[in-house]
């Protein structure tokens, strides 16, 4: 299918549990597929179209040509609901996330697998909960001072405004903070005990649909990139691709996956044989790519394995490192890598040392996923260790 003149893909997208539009990710790309070029000497161009969610970009990469249609499969709806309730709701929220976690015994068993991640989890947590324990005692503190000069129910009163007043002006610092975002992250992922929502369920069939359409189109690869929480809505949506040796190659590049945030909870179990599935088909190319140095994902976990999802027909993921520490300058890791939540977006920009793993290449260059990695093995350092499922 592939000519000397031109490769052809399609790249579906599936973000994260991110409220933003979806042309964040057309102008992210761009930019940063700017500055990749710059220092690999890839000729890389991104066309916009009339679709937000949509942009075509061509390329010469490695003395090769290729054409590539890139979509985003959008849930931003889903998310921006869920990122609409207020201060009581998101406390309400972050007690019973606390309580399913802890009752269910998935807390304990991610913190054998991997602290990172579940400290990152743990933060917006404790620092909600210190804010309302500073709320509550600068309330009681104007309460003890407006008793010494009114009766008892002014006290009250002012106490109230001040313990509201208090917890506003922590959801406006919430841009910089960024706890109440991921607290309603981690709440929309336990709401349902490992399961999904009846709106991302109907939204994971309509991302199927559009990757099953793609297989009967003319490209030479059809590649499907999940980063963050879209690792595993992606894995949903190809469980309901039907199988086949016809049309594009199909290749799956999971980037800073959480799995485990979903599959350590009780009631994954569709989740656990919808990894069981895509370890185990003849016809997709799975790669997964975390590192270490991103504390917000579980790094070098395979999400089969641990999720106790593995079997003896396995024939992936390919899991590795994208070592951000080596192939980021030491001046650019020193100054990201305090920044957690830029760092978990590094996948999707430019590297200036790049090794075995370049975004931009991937996606816009003429070689398959397969092609590509065919010698790599996975990581020593990979973690198959069943902590969660049946076989745990």
């Amino acid at each position: 299918m592939t000519t000397a003149a031109s490769f052809r893909r399609k790249v579906f997208y599936v973000p994260g549990f991110d409220p933003f539009p979806a042309r964040r990710y057309r102008e992210l790309y761009r930019r940063e597929a700017a500055e990749q070029a710059a220092v690999s000497g890839h000729e890389i161009s991104v066309e916009k179209s009339a679709n937000s969610s949509q942009w075509r970009v061509k390329s010469v990469i490695e003395e090769q040509s290729a054409e590539i249609e890139f979509e985003v499969l959008v849930w931003s709806d889903i998310v921006q609901k869920e990122m609409t309730p207020g201060i009581l709701a998101t406390y309400w929220g972050l007690l019973r996330t606390v309580w399913i976690y802890v009752s269910t015994g998935a807390l304990k068993r991610l913190m054998h697998l991997s602290k990172g991640p579940v400290i990152a989890a743990l933060y917006p947590v404790v620092f909600l909960l210190m804010q309302a324990a500073f709320a509550g005692l600068l309330a009681l503190k104007a309460a003890q001072w407006a008793s010494g000069w009114l009766v008892w129910p002014f006290g009250v009163l002012i106490a109230a405004v001040v313990f509201v007043a208090v917890l506003r002006f922590g959801r406006s610092l919430d841009k910089w903070t960024y706890a109440y975002y991921l607290m309603q992250d981690y709440a929309y992922a336990a709401r349902w005990w490992g399961g999904y929502g009846r709106d991302l369920e109907e939204r994971i069939a309509v991302f199927a649909q559009k990757i099953g359409a793609a297989r009967h189109a003319d490209y030479d690869e059809l590649l499907i990139v999940g980063h963050s929480s879209g690792v595993h809505v992606a894995i949903s949506a190809l469980a309901q691709v039907p199988q086949s040796t016809e049309g594009p190659v199909l290749s799956f590049l999971g980037l800073g996956q959480v799995v485990p945030m979903m599959t350590a909870l009780p009631q994954s179990d569709a989740l656990r044989t919808h990894l069981a599935s895509a370890a185990q088909r003849a016809d997709l190319t799975w790669v997964d790519v975390t590192a270490p140095g991103d504390g917000c994902c579980f790094a070098l976990c395979d999400p089969v394995a641990v999720s106790g999802a593995a079997g003896a027909k396995d024939r992936g993921p390919l899991v590795f490192s994208a070592r951000f520490s080596e192939t980021l300058s030491p001046q650019r890791w020193r100054a990201l890598k305090w920044r957690f939540f830029r760092v978990h977006f590094q996948y999707l920009c430019a590297f200036d040392r790049v090794a075995d793993y370049d975004y931009f290449a991937i996606t816009a260059g003429p070689q398959t996923l397969a092609d590509r990695y065919s010698v790599r093995v996975s990581s020593a350092s990979r973690r198959t260790v069943p902590v969660f499922g049946p076989a745990a």
